[in-house]
């Protein structure tokens, strides 16, 4: 498609008022105006004519096959190299479908016998998939007169998928087992009740430990060593409600809670255990059964990618009482979830008690930095200090639930997000060497 520009437009309706001054002075002369117009005219075609050929781009676009959320990507356009090709100023966007940032308009100079490379980018919102159906490309005459708008179909369908590059880096420093020289043996020791070796007794061990058995046949103190026990079933349980529909940093909760989770259940993977997930809000959404094996990780990366975003109530006591006649055996529950306050917690609350009575549960949530944010920033005028008034309320508030579930033997964690994944693996460790399950 080809139209006039700006610069056409004013030149073109500036010829107006002159010719009808022209044609008042001096009326002979109202040739002139038409042959100014003629002009004009000519100038369009030609600068037409002379312009780039959508047919000489040579414009080549490749799209990732896939996006992890939380990660930008991008659309990259190569135009090879061409030997009559005009320096030329070229305008891209992209026509593009789902959730993600909106398109943002990008330029590039193509310069004569060299190639150009520009990229466009793509950042996803939320998981699930995406469309790119049409490239527009714009550029100018050499005149400036003209306007040429070219479109390329693309129709690429992408999957925007959650992060596990973070999963699989963080996994690889709990599991390292190459050396400098050998391979180093990694040894998981607790209050397990798992007999591992025997060993020499020091100063500052248990002294209900002692083999006294084996300390009266080697004739000096030995004592037992146990290292914590694997076959456990852990359940990752995420809350799809609308409440975890807030995005932090960019990000719904859900999908920090996700990523979080893999990076649990590599490690539980790696170590012997039995990981299976678990989705629910107003209904049940989702069921796994606890697998083992790294085998299963892809079966459990499919099944949390199914988890879908739902602007329903999370309805806990339904929630959570079938999760618990799923489990026939004491397991890990490790619960992803949100509240706003005592008056939205009390049934999460009165679920969590029955459930915590047959099984170890991990509370898990994300701390609200605006919140946070909000209450210690200084009050600058009247409505900042009702701001913080209002933010420290929902602070105590959660507070006050996070002690009540505490007291019911609850481990709770309310961490910011870049501390999310740390703080949830070192609780499951905790929980694992302590012999807990």
């Amino acid at each position: 498609m080809t139209r006039p520009t700006r610069r056409a437009v004013l030149i073109f309706a500036g010829s107006v008022p002159l010719a009808l001054v022209i044609a008042a002075i001096v009326p002979s002369w109202w040739v002139l105006s038409v042959d100014w117009a003629v002009l004009v005219l000519a100038g369009l075609a030609g600068d037409a004519v002379l312009a780039l050929r959508p047919g000489a781009l040579g414009a080549q676009f490749a799209t990732p096959e896939r996006i992890f959320i939380g990660e930008a990507a991008a659309i990259t356009a190569r135009f090879p190299a061409a030997r009559q090709r005009r320096p030329t100023r070229l305008d891209l966007l992209a026509e593009q479908r789902g959730d993600l940032e909106p398109a943002a308009l990008r330029s590039v100079d193509l310069e004569p016998d060299q190639e150009a490379i520009l990229e466009l980018p793509l950042i996803p919102l939320r998981r699930g998939k995406i469309s790119v159906d049409r490239i527009w490309l714009r550029w100018e005459g050499p005149f400036g007169l003209v306007q040429i708008i070219h479109r390329v179909a693309i129709d690429r369908t992408i999957d925007v998928v959650q992060n596990i590059r973070g999963v699989h880096g963080a996994a690889l420093q709990f599991f390292a087992r190459e050396a400098i020289f050998g391979v180093r043996v990694q040894q998981e020791r607790g209050d397990g009740t798992e007999f591992d070796c025997l060993k020499d007794h020091v100063p500052g061990l248990d002294t209900r430990f002692i083999d006294w058995k084996h300390s009266a046949r080697h004739r000096k103190l030995v004592c037992k060593e146990f290292r914590v026990e694997r076959n456990h079933p852990i359940i990752l349980a995420f809350d799809t409600g609308h409440l975890m529909l807030e995005p932090i940093d960019g990000i719904p909760r859900l999908d920090h809670a996700i990523n979080a989770g893999l990076l649990l259940a590599w490690i539980a993977l790696e170590g012997g255990d039995l990981v299976g997930s678990y989705g629910f809000d107003a209904v049940t959404r989702h069921y796994l059964q606890p697998v083992r094996g790294m085998a299963n990780f892809p079966r459990l990366l499919r099944s949390t990618a199914e988890l879908s975003y739902h602007r329903e109530e999370t309805n806990f006591t339904r929630g959570i009482a079938e999760l618990a006649i799923r489990l026939k055996r004491r397991a890990l529950v490790v619960l992803f979830t949100d509240f706003v306050d005592t008056v939205t917690a009390e049934l999460l609350v009165e679920s969590m008690q029955r459930v915590a009575q047959k099984h170890v549960v991990i509370f898990v949530s994300l701390s609200d930095p605006f919140l946070q944010a909000t209450a210690d920033a200084a009050p600058e005028r009247f409505e900042s200090v009702a701001e913080a008034v209002i933010a420290d309320d929902f602070l105590r508030d959660r507070r006050v639930v996070f002690d009540r579930l505490e007291r019911l033997g609850i481990h709770c964690l309310d961490l910011p997000r870049a501390a999310l994944s740390v703080g949830l693996i070192n609780r499951y460790l905790m929980v694992k060497q302590r012999g807990l399950l």
